[in-house]
């Protein structure tokens, strides 16, 4: 049993994503922390900061790392994260005489960040991926049914005739949008996090500047400094993924709302069963879209809720957005495995020229 949908045995198969679910696992939040703890010594090695030989055993103790897992549990009740203790496990794997140089100059908020910043760039790849991949199967259904009759509604009544292409492409178009956005939203949330205690590095004297453009680098990621309080970027990456969500919803909320049998405008196969009445056949991936985009619209508040970071770090704030920006993420994934299932389920979408079929 699980208190996530998107992880329930049962349930995640309709509202679930397990490519997508992968990125926010442990497992891979582990390792992105540790690709961060590897490059920082790297970095600093190259700068001087770093005795020669700390790098190359901080990242052979990092490759060969297995965390003690219920020691990072009980850590985090204590600590509100579980970095202090991963630092003191991968410390006590380094060794005598570089054990000291582990996350020099660092803090666990950097570790955090950008450890989640390193599963996200992947994530948004995938999110653009799919993007491309259902605006083609859009295509592909404008060439098979879109000179198709529809009669247009306009606030729930019937309206003026129209084509199929012409709801098609109301449903393409917000796509096209979010796809052409999202480099944007990249450029602003793939950044390195590097701050040290207070934001201001000064542990590392002169060779702050230096060594954070170097950390940047050897993470492929950008250097824009420190953002420990300066969350607009995630937000914005949560707008856009409320807005996919939002576009697919009006998608669903259409396609149910012409699968109904006095309308009979769109004609469905493959899933929609009822256990009391066999003749039904339920638009369940297009009611899926509508709640998912419910759902990502209420998060997203929350997101805007947790901008409010007191001083020059904050706990609360941050433990907020562990909440909830990976609940988003796992929810617009759904969508657009939802939305293109719908698609591919389409048997027909209004009616040809040349026919009585209602």
């Amino acid at each position: 049993m699980s208190t996530s949908v998107f992880e329930h045995p049962i349930l995640s198969g309709l509202l679930g994503d397990a490519q997508i679910a992968e990125w926010f696992s442990t497992e891979r939040e582990i390792d992105a922390m540790l690709r961060f703890e590897s490059a920082l010594a790297v970095v600093q090695e190259q700068a001087g900061v770093l005795p020669e030989g700390a790098a190359a055993c901080i990242k052979q103790a990092c490759r060969q790392f297995t965390p003690d897992m219920e020691a990072l549990r009980a850590a985090t009740l204590r600590d509100g994260v579980c970095v202090p203790e991963l630092v003191r496990q991968l410390r006590a794997a380094v060794g005598e005489p570089f054990l000291s140089h582990v996350h020099f100059a660092a803090t666990s908020q950097d570790v955090i960040d950008t450890a989640l910043v390193l599963r996200m760039k992947p994530v948004l790849e995938d999110l653009a991926l799919r993007l491309v991949a259902l605006s083609e199967q859009l295509d592909e259904a404008k060439g098979r049914f879109g000179t198709n009759r529809l009669m247009g509604h306009t606030r729930m009544q019937q309206a003026l005739p129209i084509r199929v292409a012409d709801k098609l492409d109301t449903w393409r178009q917000p796509l096209a949008d979010l796809l052409a956005s999202l480099g944007s939203v990249k450029t602003r949330v793939l950044r390195l996090q590097y701050g040290g205690a207070v934001g201001t590095l000064d542990k590392l004297g002169d060779n702050k500047a230096e060594i954070s453009a170097r950390l940047a680098l050897e993470l492929g990621l950008a250097n824009q400094g420190c953002w420990h309080t300066s969350r607009g970027p995630l937000v914005e990456c949560a707008n856009w993924l409320s807005q996919l969500s939002g576009a697919l919803g009006k998608m669903g909320q259409d396609v149910a709302l012409m699968a109904q049998n006095e309308v009979g405008e769109i004609k469905l196969s493959g899933s929609g069963g009822s256990s009391a009445m066999p003749h039904k056949q339920n638009p369940v991936s297009a009611e899926i879209l509508v709640t998912l985009s419910r759902f990502n619209s209420t998060l997203l508040s929350g997101m805007h809720a947790a901008l409010i970071h007191e001083n020059e770090r904050s706990g609360s704030a941050w433990t907020l957005e562990w909440m909830l920006l990976p609940q988003m993420v796992m929810g617009s994934a759904a969508g657009l495995r939802s939305a293109s299932l719908l698609l591919g389920n389409m048997e027909r979408i209004g009616t040809a020229e040349d026919s009585n079929d209602q």
